[in-house]
């Protein structure tokens, strides 16, 4: 049982991992057609946000499905081939994420074991570390993580101040996501992982703004990209790098895109403009999880003024 198990693990991360670098691959050499994985993008993002709702029950039902389409020679071979490569992806993602949850959860139980076994012996209140106190006055009443880590390092980011054209991302374009309930509630209530984001601003030199300004005249500034610093210095699985998804806004010209990293931290969410990334390093993406910081930096495609 253990060497199926094992075997589910391994296989599962491998078609992940496979999946991942065919879409760095592709998004480096993106055309200006936009067809992810052979699907054109706008029917890829209505297949994301379909099967990312599904578990792994749906997610096989619905392989079995277009293999029989395939193997019945029903409608578009090669769309329905990808389909049936993304419907495999996120099985076995959701297959990573359950094993994951599982262990998690023993975790959870080894720590309340220990717990209860320090108090037995009453020697539970000279153990307790800063730490752990800090995490408790944090459950009574939890708004944004007021640990010290999680405060120093929105200090240091906020010390670095800000470029000529960029402006402090407020609260006022976070978005509220009260209503996501985790497994893992009974044993820690979440907290809010803390913030310091930025909104790169500058002037989008469209065919309208070309005839009508100039730039001794610029038109109005627009905003021209972003820069995300989410602090998640105490993630109880230090191995999962946090993550990032969009999904769709109350009017198409905003986007919601929501940052999740597991426990104890909630999943935190902004409103922004909704235009087509540059994936590029070279044009100024950047995603990277280090030293408990998730840095997400982008600009957005734009026309280039020309005398």
């Amino acid at each position: 049982k253990n060497n199926e198990k094992a075997y589910n693990f391994w296989s599962s991360l491998r078609i992940v991992c496979e999946d991942k670098l065919s879409r760095a691959k592709e998004l480096a050499g993106v055309s200006t057609e936009c067809v992810y994985f052979g699907v054109h993008r706008n029917v890829y993002q209505d297949v994301d946000n379909f099967l990312s709702k599904r578990d792994e029950k749906d997610l096989y039902d619905l392989q079995i499905q277009v293999e029989d389409k395939l193997k019945n020679g029903e409608g578009d071979v090669d769309f329905w081939g990808a389909i049936l490569k993304q419907l495999k992806v996120y099985a076995a993602r959701e297959n990573l994420r359950a094993q994951h949850e599982a262990m998690l959860e023993k975790q959870l139980e080894k720590l309340e074991a220990m717990k209860k076994e320090k108090m037995d012996k009453g020697q539970l209140e000279d153990n307790v570390s800063e730490e752990e106190e800090n995490q408790e006055e944090e459950i009574i009443n939890p708004i944004f993580d007021e640990s010290k880590k999680a405060i120093a390092l929105e200090k240091l980011e906020e010390e670095k101040g800000l470029d000529e054209m960029e402006d402090v991302m407020g609260q006022a374009d976070e978005v509220e996501t009260t209503n996501t309930s985790y497994w893992w509630n009974d044993k820690f209530r979440p907290r809010k992982p803390r913030y310091f984001n930025r909104v790169k601003t500058g002037y989008d030199w469209n065919k309208y703004n070309q005839s009508h300004y100039d730039h001794d005249n610029p038109p109005p500034k627009t905003v021209q990209g972003y820069k995300f610093n989410i602090f998640y210095p105490d993630l109880m699985d230090k191995s999962i790098t946090p993550q990032f998804k969009m999904e769709v806004a109350d009017h198409a010209e905003f986007a919601i895109i929501r940052f999740t990293a597991g426990p104890p931290y909630e999943d935190i969410a902004f409103k922004i403009v909704n235009r087509e990334w540059e994936y590029g390093r070279k044009r100024g993406f950047k995603c990277v999880f280090e030293r408990g910081v998730l840095s997400l930096f982008f600009n957005f495609k734009r026309h280039r003024y020309r005398k």
